[in-house]
Protein backbone atom coordinates (compact mmCIF):
# COMPACT_ATOMS: atom_id res chain seq x y z
CA UNK A 1 0.00 0.00 0.00
CA UNK A 2 1.30 3.11 -0.76
CA UNK A 3 1.89 5.92 2.00
CA UNK A 4 -1.23 8.20 2.32
CA UNK A 5 -0.72 12.47 2.23
CA UNK A 6 0.63 13.96 4.99
CA UNK A 7 -1.92 16.53 6.48
CA UNK A 8 -1.25 19.71 4.59
CA UNK A 9 -1.95 21.59 7.66
CA UNK A 10 0.95 21.38 9.71
CA UNK A 11 1.74 23.45 12.18
CA UNK A 12 -1.31 25.96 11.27
CA UNK A 13 -4.33 22.99 11.55
CA UNK A 14 -6.02 24.60 15.39
CA UNK A 15 -5.97 28.27 13.74
CA UNK A 16 -7.33 26.77 10.50
CA UNK A 17 -10.21 25.43 11.89
CA UNK A 18 -10.59 27.97 14.55
CA UNK A 19 -10.82 30.65 11.65
CA UNK A 20 -12.98 28.48 9.62
CA UNK A 21 -15.79 28.15 12.03
CA UNK A 22 -15.80 31.66 12.61
CA UNK A 23 -16.37 32.60 8.86
CA UNK A 24 -19.09 30.02 9.00
CA UNK A 25 -20.66 31.43 12.21
CA UNK A 26 -24.46 31.69 12.15
CA UNK A 27 -26.22 34.47 10.97
CA UNK A 28 -22.66 35.52 9.17
CA UNK A 29 -21.01 35.42 5.86
CA UNK A 30 -18.62 36.50 3.47
CA UNK A 31 -18.42 39.75 1.30
CA UNK A 32 -16.72 39.07 -2.06
CA UNK A 33 -15.20 42.78 -2.76
CA UNK A 34 -12.07 40.78 -4.84
CA UNK A 35 -13.09 42.46 -8.42
CA UNK A 36 -9.40 42.61 -10.43
CA UNK A 37 -8.87 46.38 -11.93
CA UNK A 38 -10.15 45.16 -15.40
CA UNK A 39 -13.81 44.14 -13.81
CA UNK A 40 -14.37 46.51 -11.65
CA UNK A 41 -14.29 48.50 -14.49
CA UNK A 42 -17.42 47.12 -15.33
CA UNK A 43 -18.82 47.96 -12.00
CA UNK A 44 -17.59 51.93 -12.21
CA UNK A 45 -19.11 52.04 -15.89
CA UNK A 46 -22.63 51.10 -14.80
CA UNK A 47 -22.41 54.85 -12.09
CA UNK A 48 -20.22 56.54 -14.85
CA UNK A 49 -17.36 56.72 -12.56
CA UNK A 50 -13.64 56.64 -13.63
CA UNK A 51 -11.79 53.55 -13.13
CA UNK A 52 -8.65 54.81 -11.05
CA UNK A 53 -6.63 53.84 -7.89
CA UNK A 54 -8.32 56.48 -5.85
CA UNK A 55 -12.00 55.75 -6.56
CA UNK A 56 -11.35 51.86 -6.19
CA UNK A 57 -10.07 52.58 -2.58
CA UNK A 58 -12.82 55.03 -2.17
CA UNK A 59 -15.37 52.58 -2.98
CA UNK A 60 -13.86 49.80 -0.44
CA UNK A 61 -13.50 52.21 2.22
CA UNK A 62 -16.87 52.51 1.56
CA UNK A 63 -17.67 49.19 1.90
CA UNK A 64 -15.20 48.17 4.96
CA UNK A 65 -16.37 51.21 7.21
CA UNK A 66 -19.60 50.59 7.02
CA UNK A 67 -21.05 50.92 10.32
CA UNK A 68 -22.31 47.86 11.83
CA UNK A 69 -20.90 45.54 8.64
CA UNK A 70 -19.29 42.58 11.14
CA UNK A 71 -22.65 42.01 12.53
CA UNK A 72 -23.21 40.31 9.27
CA UNK A 73 -20.08 39.69 7.40
CA UNK A 74 -17.73 37.52 8.91
CA UNK A 75 -14.76 37.90 6.44
CA UNK A 76 -14.13 39.38 3.81
CA UNK A 77 -12.17 38.88 0.09
CA UNK A 78 -10.01 41.34 -1.43
CA UNK A 79 -7.66 42.23 -4.12
CA UNK A 80 -4.23 42.46 -4.12
CA UNK A 81 -4.16 46.17 -4.33
CA UNK A 82 -6.58 46.56 -1.78
CA UNK A 83 -4.82 44.45 0.47
CA UNK A 84 -2.31 47.06 0.98
CA UNK A 85 -4.47 50.18 0.52
CA UNK A 86 -5.47 52.01 3.39
CA UNK A 87 -8.61 54.45 4.54
CA UNK A 88 -7.86 58.28 3.65
CA UNK A 89 -6.68 58.92 7.23
CA UNK A 90 -4.44 56.15 7.05
CA UNK A 91 -5.42 53.14 8.45
CA UNK A 92 -4.67 49.98 6.65
CA UNK A 93 -7.86 48.24 5.49
CA UNK A 94 -6.95 44.87 7.00
CA UNK A 95 -6.64 46.98 10.54
CA UNK A 96 -10.39 48.12 9.24
CA UNK A 97 -11.50 44.64 8.93
CA UNK A 98 -10.44 43.12 12.02
CA UNK A 99 -11.44 46.28 14.24
CA UNK A 100 -15.14 45.61 12.50
CA UNK A 101 -14.49 41.90 13.37
CA UNK A 102 -14.43 40.87 9.98
CA UNK A 103 -11.49 38.45 8.71
CA UNK A 104 -9.48 39.40 5.47
CA UNK A 105 -9.43 37.16 3.08
CA UNK A 106 -7.47 37.58 -0.48
CA UNK A 107 -8.22 36.47 -3.87
CA UNK A 108 -5.02 34.29 -5.24
CA UNK A 109 -5.52 33.02 -8.45
CA UNK A 110 -4.46 34.54 -11.44
CA UNK A 111 -7.47 33.97 -13.87
CA UNK A 112 -8.55 31.76 -16.46
CA UNK A 113 -6.57 30.39 -19.54
CA UNK A 114 -7.39 28.52 -22.11
CA UNK A 115 -6.71 24.50 -21.39
CA UNK A 116 -5.31 22.99 -24.46
CA UNK A 117 -6.31 19.56 -25.31
CA UNK A 118 -10.35 20.82 -24.43
CA UNK A 119 -12.60 22.86 -27.32
CA UNK A 120 -11.42 26.13 -25.70
CA UNK A 121 -12.49 25.51 -22.42
CA UNK A 122 -11.14 27.83 -19.16
CA UNK A 123 -9.05 26.22 -16.52
CA UNK A 124 -7.65 27.99 -13.37
CA UNK A 125 -3.94 29.57 -12.91
CA UNK A 126 -1.68 30.54 -10.35
CA UNK A 127 -0.05 27.87 -8.49
CA UNK A 128 3.27 28.65 -9.56
CA UNK A 129 4.76 31.46 -6.75
CA UNK A 130 1.49 30.32 -4.67
CA UNK A 131 3.70 29.63 -1.62
CA UNK A 132 5.88 33.07 -1.80
CA UNK A 133 2.49 35.12 -2.51
CA UNK A 134 0.42 33.34 0.71
CA UNK A 135 3.43 33.76 3.10
CA UNK A 136 3.34 37.57 2.20
CA UNK A 137 -0.63 37.61 2.44
CA UNK A 138 -0.62 36.30 5.92
CA UNK A 139 2.40 38.84 7.13
CA UNK A 140 0.02 41.41 5.82
CA UNK A 141 -3.44 39.94 7.78
CA UNK A 142 -4.79 37.38 5.52
CA UNK A 143 -6.61 34.97 6.79
CA UNK A 144 -8.16 33.05 4.22
CA UNK A 145 -7.75 32.73 0.52
CA UNK A 146 -10.27 32.10 -2.75
CA UNK A 147 -9.32 30.65 -5.50
CA UNK A 148 -12.25 30.15 -8.56
CA UNK A 149 -12.61 27.64 -11.30
CA UNK A 150 -15.46 27.68 -13.72
CA UNK A 151 -17.08 24.76 -15.66
CA UNK A 152 -19.12 26.01 -18.74
CA UNK A 153 -22.54 23.69 -19.39
CA UNK A 154 -22.31 22.76 -22.94
CA UNK A 155 -22.58 20.22 -25.53
CA UNK A 156 -19.07 17.80 -24.23
CA UNK A 157 -18.97 20.64 -21.74
CA UNK A 158 -16.99 20.35 -18.86
CA UNK A 159 -14.67 17.29 -20.62
CA UNK A 160 -13.67 15.22 -18.37
CA UNK A 161 -9.88 16.56 -18.81
CA UNK A 162 -11.26 19.89 -17.70
CA UNK A 163 -12.71 18.44 -14.69
CA UNK A 164 -9.82 16.95 -13.40
CA UNK A 165 -7.71 19.28 -14.11
CA UNK A 166 -9.34 21.76 -12.31
CA UNK A 167 -10.10 19.96 -9.73
CA UNK A 168 -6.12 19.23 -9.05
CA UNK A 169 -5.53 22.45 -9.24
CA UNK A 170 -8.10 23.47 -6.23
CA UNK A 171 -6.55 21.14 -4.46
CA UNK A 172 -3.26 21.59 -4.91
CA UNK A 173 -4.02 25.39 -4.24
CA UNK A 174 -6.11 24.46 -0.90
CA UNK A 175 -3.26 22.11 0.36
CA UNK A 176 -0.70 25.16 -0.23
CA UNK A 177 -2.43 28.15 1.36
CA UNK A 178 -3.07 25.75 4.37
CA UNK A 179 0.66 24.91 4.66
CA UNK A 180 0.96 28.74 4.87
CA UNK A 181 -1.60 29.66 7.67
CA UNK A 182 -4.52 30.03 5.12
CA UNK A 183 -8.01 29.16 5.27
CA UNK A 184 -8.60 27.71 1.67
CA UNK A 185 -11.88 28.69 0.00
CA UNK A 186 -12.22 26.52 -2.62
CA UNK A 187 -14.66 27.51 -5.27
CA UNK A 188 -15.67 25.33 -8.26
CA UNK A 189 -18.69 27.24 -10.33
CA UNK A 190 -20.37 25.35 -12.77
CA UNK A 191 -22.06 28.61 -14.73
CA UNK A 192 -25.85 29.36 -15.12
CA UNK A 193 -25.02 30.17 -19.18
CA UNK A 194 -26.54 27.66 -21.36
CA UNK A 195 -30.42 26.53 -22.21
CA UNK A 196 -29.81 23.20 -19.94
CA UNK A 197 -32.11 22.44 -17.14
CA UNK A 198 -32.07 22.39 -13.38
CA UNK A 199 -31.45 18.60 -13.52
CA UNK A 200 -28.93 18.88 -15.84
CA UNK A 201 -27.15 21.37 -13.67
CA UNK A 202 -27.32 18.66 -10.76
CA UNK A 203 -25.71 15.94 -12.31
CA UNK A 204 -22.73 18.10 -13.83
CA UNK A 205 -22.54 19.83 -10.26
CA UNK A 206 -22.26 16.82 -8.89
CA UNK A 207 -19.46 15.38 -10.88
CA UNK A 208 -17.82 18.07 -10.19
CA UNK A 209 -17.62 18.06 -6.65
CA UNK A 210 -17.25 14.94 -5.96
CA UNK A 211 -13.86 15.47 -8.20
CA UNK A 212 -13.19 18.00 -6.24
CA UNK A 213 -13.37 16.75 -3.12
CA UNK A 214 -11.82 13.44 -4.04
CA UNK A 215 -8.81 15.39 -4.87
CA UNK A 216 -8.81 17.21 -1.89
CA UNK A 217 -8.31 13.93 -0.02
CA UNK A 218 -5.50 13.23 -2.30
CA UNK A 219 -3.09 16.29 -1.38
CA UNK A 220 -4.16 16.11 2.45
CA UNK A 221 -5.86 18.74 2.57
CA UNK A 222 -7.56 19.44 6.02
CA UNK A 223 -11.32 20.01 5.37
CA UNK A 224 -12.22 20.75 8.84
CA UNK A 225 -9.97 24.13 7.85
CA UNK A 226 -11.30 24.28 4.59
CA UNK A 227 -14.63 26.19 3.38
CA UNK A 228 -16.36 25.62 0.09
CA UNK A 229 -17.59 28.30 -2.44
CA UNK A 230 -20.09 26.46 -4.65
CA UNK A 231 -23.16 27.14 -7.00
CA UNK A 232 -26.20 26.66 -6.13
CA UNK A 233 -28.06 24.41 -8.39
CA UNK A 234 -30.03 26.38 -11.30
CA UNK A 235 -31.58 26.31 -14.30
CA UNK A 236 -29.49 27.27 -17.31
CA UNK A 237 -29.79 31.39 -18.01
CA UNK A 238 -31.39 30.71 -21.37
CA UNK A 239 -33.79 28.35 -20.04
CA UNK A 240 -37.28 29.77 -19.94
CA UNK A 241 -38.55 27.41 -16.73
CA UNK A 242 -37.63 28.72 -14.01
CA UNK A 243 -36.81 26.78 -10.89
CA UNK A 244 -39.07 27.85 -7.58
CA UNK A 245 -36.63 28.31 -4.69
CA UNK A 246 -38.09 25.10 -3.30
CA UNK A 247 -36.73 23.37 -5.57
CA UNK A 248 -33.49 25.10 -5.90
CA UNK A 249 -33.12 24.24 -2.31
CA UNK A 250 -33.87 20.93 -2.94
CA UNK A 251 -31.82 20.17 -5.49
CA UNK A 252 -28.84 22.13 -4.31
CA UNK A 253 -28.80 20.05 -0.84
CA UNK A 254 -29.76 16.49 -2.71
CA UNK A 255 -26.29 17.77 -4.32
CA UNK A 256 -24.09 18.54 -1.63
CA UNK A 257 -25.33 15.52 0.51
CA UNK A 258 -24.36 13.40 -2.01
CA UNK A 259 -21.03 14.91 -2.53
CA UNK A 260 -19.26 17.24 0.42
CA UNK A 261 -18.34 15.42 3.96
CA UNK A 262 -19.91 17.35 6.52
CA UNK A 263 -16.52 17.68 8.51
CA UNK A 264 -15.86 20.71 5.83
CA UNK A 265 -17.83 23.81 8.46
CA UNK A 266 -19.58 25.93 6.00
CA UNK A 267 -20.40 25.95 2.20
CA UNK A 268 -20.82 29.44 1.16
CA UNK A 269 -22.47 29.81 -1.96
CA UNK A 270 -21.53 32.10 -4.73
CA UNK A 271 -24.23 33.81 -6.12
CA UNK A 272 -23.38 33.68 -10.05
CA UNK A 273 -25.26 36.29 -11.86
CA UNK A 274 -28.65 35.60 -9.67
CA UNK A 275 -30.72 39.33 -8.68
CA UNK A 276 -29.59 40.30 -5.34
CA UNK A 277 -33.08 39.32 -4.52
CA UNK A 278 -32.84 35.93 -5.92
CA UNK A 279 -29.61 34.45 -3.97
CA UNK A 280 -31.19 35.54 -0.95
CA UNK A 281 -34.51 34.37 -0.72
CA UNK A 282 -32.65 30.88 -2.07
CA UNK A 283 -30.00 30.67 0.60
CA UNK A 284 -33.32 31.33 3.25
CA UNK A 285 -35.18 28.47 1.30
CA UNK A 286 -32.15 26.44 1.61
CA UNK A 287 -31.75 26.85 5.40
CA UNK A 288 -35.76 26.00 5.92
CA UNK A 289 -35.03 22.84 5.20
CA UNK A 290 -33.99 19.93 7.87
CA UNK A 291 -30.46 18.18 7.99
CA UNK A 292 -27.73 20.15 7.04
CA UNK A 293 -24.94 19.54 8.29
CA UNK A 294 -23.50 22.28 7.48
CA UNK A 295 -24.04 25.88 7.73
CA UNK A 296 -25.00 27.10 4.40
CA UNK A 297 -24.11 30.59 3.47
CA UNK A 298 -23.12 33.35 0.96
CA UNK A 299 -20.25 34.73 -0.04
CA UNK A 300 -21.32 37.84 -2.68
CA UNK A 301 -20.03 39.76 -4.62
CA UNK A 302 -22.58 41.21 -7.10
CA UNK A 303 -25.33 40.14 -5.11
CA UNK A 304 -24.15 42.06 -2.06
CA UNK A 305 -22.54 45.04 -3.96
CA UNK A 306 -25.34 46.24 -6.99
CA UNK A 307 -27.56 48.82 -4.52
CA UNK A 308 -24.75 49.78 -2.47
CA UNK A 309 -23.02 51.08 -6.09
CA UNK A 310 -25.41 51.94 -7.19
CA UNK A 311 -26.88 54.18 -4.11
CA UNK A 312 -23.40 55.64 -3.85
CA UNK A 313 -22.69 56.59 -7.81
CA UNK A 314 -19.13 57.26 -6.95
CA UNK A 315 -20.65 60.42 -5.03
CA UNK A 316 -19.09 61.88 -1.74
CA UNK A 317 -22.71 63.22 -0.57
CA UNK A 318 -24.01 59.72 -1.18
CA UNK A 319 -21.39 57.88 1.31
CA UNK A 320 -23.58 57.53 3.61
CA UNK A 321 -26.31 56.09 1.58
CA UNK A 322 -24.12 53.19 -0.02
CA UNK A 323 -23.39 52.10 3.15
CA UNK A 324 -26.96 52.28 4.19
CA UNK A 325 -27.98 49.89 1.13
CA UNK A 326 -25.02 47.46 1.79
CA UNK A 327 -25.93 46.72 5.36
CA UNK A 328 -29.52 46.54 4.15
CA UNK A 329 -28.42 43.88 1.82
CA UNK A 330 -25.96 42.14 4.40
CA UNK A 331 -28.74 41.86 6.88
CA UNK A 332 -31.46 40.36 4.26
CA UNK A 333 -28.60 37.95 3.90
CA UNK A 334 -27.85 37.05 7.80
CA UNK A 335 -31.58 36.70 7.70
CA UNK A 336 -31.87 34.09 4.94
CA UNK A 337 -28.66 31.83 6.40
CA UNK A 338 -31.00 31.48 9.66
CA UNK A 339 -33.75 30.76 7.63
CA UNK A 340 -35.88 33.94 8.52
CA UNK A 341 -35.74 36.19 5.59
CA UNK A 342 -39.47 37.66 4.95
CA UNK A 343 -38.46 38.79 1.90
CA UNK A 344 -38.85 42.26 -0.13
CA UNK A 345 -35.20 43.70 1.18
CA UNK A 346 -34.55 46.72 -1.34
CA UNK A 347 -37.49 46.62 -3.38
CA UNK A 348 -37.91 46.69 -7.27
CA UNK A 349 -34.03 47.72 -7.32
CA UNK A 350 -33.02 44.23 -5.62
CA UNK A 351 -34.40 42.38 -8.82
CA UNK A 352 -33.00 43.83 -11.30
CA UNK A 353 -30.67 40.83 -13.46
CA UNK A 354 -27.15 40.90 -12.56
CA UNK A 355 -26.47 37.87 -15.19
CA UNK A 356 -22.96 38.54 -17.18
CA UNK A 357 -22.64 35.81 -19.63
CA UNK A 358 -19.15 34.18 -19.68
CA UNK A 359 -18.28 35.91 -16.22
CA UNK A 360 -14.29 36.14 -15.75
CA UNK A 361 -12.61 38.44 -13.60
Amino acid sequence: MSALPCCAAGKFADELRANAAKIASRGKGILAADESTGTIQKRFDSIKLENTEENRRTYRELLFSTPGIGTYISGAILYEETLYQSTKDGKPFPKLLQEQGVLVGIKVDKGLKYLPGTDNEMACQGLTDLDVRCKKYYEAGARFAKWRAAYTIAPGKPSELLVKEQAWGLARYAAICQANGLVPIVEPEVMMDGPHDIEHCARISEHVFATVVKALHDNGVLLEGSLLKPNMILQGSENSKKATPHEVASYTLRTLKRTIPSSIPGVMFLSGGQTEEEATVNLDALNRLAGLPWTLSFSYGRALQASCLKAWGGKAENFVAGQNALLERAKANSEAQLGKYAGGSGGASASVSLFEKNYVY
